[in-house]
């Protein structure tokens, strides 16, 4: 078992061209963390660097406390399972998971008890005399998991695994590997670009972009309280919704200015100090899919007691069984409800929703920041 830890580690290819900037994370023992970005955003990169693939520009990398900057690949503790499999298409799925083994002389006894243990935890005794080109994807990608366990390493690695599997085979293999990191009980880092992945797999989450950390957090906490614009539109599935506006403030309390409409976000008083700075500012409101709900009873009005309305017209009805995705547009905005297909069904092609603002999130437009927390605003 091993602690991994990273320390202002840069990737230039070029003076003017780093993939990854100044990327810090403790990683503690046992912890499955997930590293998750949009495609170019440094994640794949950064795991290479913690493998030895790719060397480290600048910074430190230490694996159980050992600096590891200069240290071989096969000399790091750590396996690798790469999103293409890697197998070897002439060996049997016994050769296969052998085959690091038997590169380090490790006993015949040995090499049989570990092969058969691995394929034992994943299921895959029937297919250890087969050769890769008559399993399925998620057969292979077993094999490529059953290689790297075999050696016991400190820390997986995992880079993108089920990108190439269907949507059915990558939610089940989802589930297999979280029943796989706790068997194991070894510390876990993967790799991937989808957010869904993410959310369901990962103890905590390191959001990048641009080769930045923007995030690191758990689920729960980061798609509560995103830090700003970019991790609240990428953790969150449909994304969150921006509404921009000026913000203002009257008597009965804070609001957005979109276009005449005032959209009020949050009472005065004492514990709303935080946006008065920010009063005559642009600033973007979001909202996520599934707080609007239909308002019956609002009359298109500004508030539904002290909530923020808005009325829409709704351009695409779109059935997902037990909920429906609407797509709205608003002063020439598209935005995107979750609401009941029941509710949708039965809703006018202008309706009026209602969204509690408890629930509203607002960042500065310019810098892109959240200002305060969830709750309030503020």
């Amino acid at each position: 078992m091993a602690e991994v830890a990273l320390k202002n580690v840069w990737k230039r290819y070029t003076k003017e061209t780093a993939a990854v900037q100044g990327f810090s994370l403790d990683i503690a023992d046992r912890e499955f963390v997930v590293l998750v970005g949009p495609s170019g955003c440094g994640k794949s990169t950064t795991l290479r660097m913690i493998a030895g693939l790719e060397e480290i520009t600048e910074g430190e990398l230490s694996i159980d406390g050992r600096v590891v900057n200069g240290v071989a690949p096969k000399d790091r503790d750590i396996a690798m399972v790469f999103q293409n499999y890697a197998l070897y298409p002439h060996m049997s799925v016994y050769e296969n998971i052998a085959f690091g083994l038997k590169m380090r002389k490790t006993p015949k006894d040995e090499i049989d008890a570990r092969v058969m243990e691995a394929a034992s935890i994943l299921g895959i005794e029937s297919l250890l005399q087969r050769k890769p080109k008559a399993l399925s994807g998620g057969q292979r990608q077993r094999v490529a998991l059953g290689r790297a366990m075999v050696r016991n390493p400190a820390v997986f690695l995992l880079d993108e695994p089920l990108s190439n599997l269907d949507a059915k085979l990558r939610t089940s293999m989802r589930t297999e590997l979280i029943k796989l990191h706790k068997k194991l009980q070894t510390t876990f880092i993967y790799v991937t670009h989808d957010q869904t992945e993410a959310m369901t797999m990962g103890d905590r989450l390191v959001v990048m972009k641009d080769g930045i950390i923007q995030q690191v957090d758990t689920p729960q906490n980061l798609y509560d309280h995103p830090c700003n614009i970019f991790v609240a539109g990428f953790i969150g599935s449909p994304q969150m919704n921006f509404i921009h506006g000026i913000l203002g403030a009257d008597e009965a309390g804070y609001h957005v200015d979109v276009s005449g409409d005032r959209l009020c976000i949050a009472d005065t008083g004492p514990g709303s100090d935080g946006l008065k700075g920010y009063i005559g500012k642009n600033v973007a409101l979001g909202i996520r899919p599934e707080d609007f709900r239909l308002a019956h009873d609002a009359g298109g009005g500004a508030s539904d007691f002290g909530n923020p309305v808005i009325n829409a017209k709704i351009d695409v009805r779109e059935l997902m069984g037990s909920e429906c995705y609407l797509y709205l547009r608003y002063k020439d905005r598209q935005l995107i409800a979750r609401i009941p297909t029941a509710e949708a069904n039965a809703a006018s092609d202008w309706p009026t929703f209602c969204v509690d603002k408890e629930k509203i999130y607002l960042f500065d437009a310019e810098t892109e920041q959240a200002i305060g927390t969830r709750k309030g605003c503020i």
